[in-house]
């Protein structure tokens, strides 16, 4: 059962019993489905004829939200001229590490071959985290000693992601907070660094967000896209208490779609997003 459709199981509404609009807008925001969402989803109810229930607004929150989403992500292929370089981006604690090594688990059961970055240098512990993910995996991974350039060593990763002709290069930065503008200025500079290697790389930037995080996730996400262009969405606990809805808010206000679904710590919980079983989390 979805997490709204629980919230407006202890709404109670009724059929045939006036509506307190009010109480039942506060309940669709507690979704992080974010105001737009929000609004429209309000104004289709109040268009409807007569009195409705719960499922009326279910069904009315499925039909704007189904117009929002992709009904699946798109794969990730490989890319003749070189490796796709994928950057994984966002704020702290969110999961972006776990993420990256859950995705190369993915593309190497795939057979695609893959080589991961440890660009998160301002922690000793990400860095060894991804090494030790790596060993497991029997991925290379590219790192460097602690406070390390990671401009530098994304370029020195791509360099050898090309010389070993791998498939996909896997870039887990730090994580910063977007209105720290001289960290989204190192991020711009790591672009740049692969930038030379390969004019069109980053091929994928995306945005590591957990479902906990909320509407604040929605502004991180807008400040990101506007620094560094972010491509593609990844939710993580989706397992938790979180609501999921975030990312339908980032998906109306900046067109990024989510692409993978993270839930648990396990290297194997982790899939390309579709959207019926989404909604069934959601709604």
């Amino acid at each position: 059962m979805g997490f709204l459709t629980n919230l407006l199981g202890r709404l109670g509404i009724k059929q045939g019993e006036p509506v307190d609009w009010e109480e039942l807008e506060a309940t669709l925001w507690q979704a992080d489905l974010g105001s737009g969402v929000v609004a429209s989803v309000m104004t289709l109810l109040r268009e409807k004829k007569g009195t409705f229930d719960a499922s009326t607004v279910l069904e009315a929150t499925r039909e704007v939200v189904g117009t929002l989403l992709p009904e699946r992500a798109t794969l990730l292929l490989p890319r003749p001229e070189g490796p796709v370089v994928i950057f994984f981006v966002g704020a702290n604690g969110t999961g972006k590490t776990t993420s990256v090594a859950k995705l190369a688990n993915y593309l190497k059961k795939q057979g695609h071959s893959v080589v991961l970055a440890a660009a998160d240098t301002f922690r000793a512990a990400a860095i060894g985290q991804l090494q030790s993910w790596g060993d497991r995996l029997g991925i290379e991974v590219v790192a460097s000693q602690y406070g390390a350039d990671p401009a530098a060593l994304c370029h020195d990763a791509f360099v050898k992601a090309q010389r070993l002709r791998a498939d996909f290069l896997l870039c887990d930065t730090a994580g910063r907070l977007a209105n720290k503008s001289n960290l989204m200025q190192e991020l711009a500079k790591i672009k740049r660094a692969v930038a030379k290697l390969d004019s069109s790389a980053p091929h994928q930037v995306l945005f590591v967000t957990d479902t906990t995080t909320g509407s604040n996730a929605a502004m991180q996400a807008k400040e990101f896209h506007a620094a560094i262009g972010l491509t593609g969405l990844v939710l993580t606990k989706m397992d938790g208490a979180g609501k999921g809805g975030i990312a339908v808010a980032i998906a109306r206000e900046i067109e990024v779609m989510p692409l993978f679904l993270g839930s648990g710590e396990g290297i194997e919980d982790f899939t390309f997003f579709e959207r019926d079983a989404f909604l069934k989390h959601v709604i």
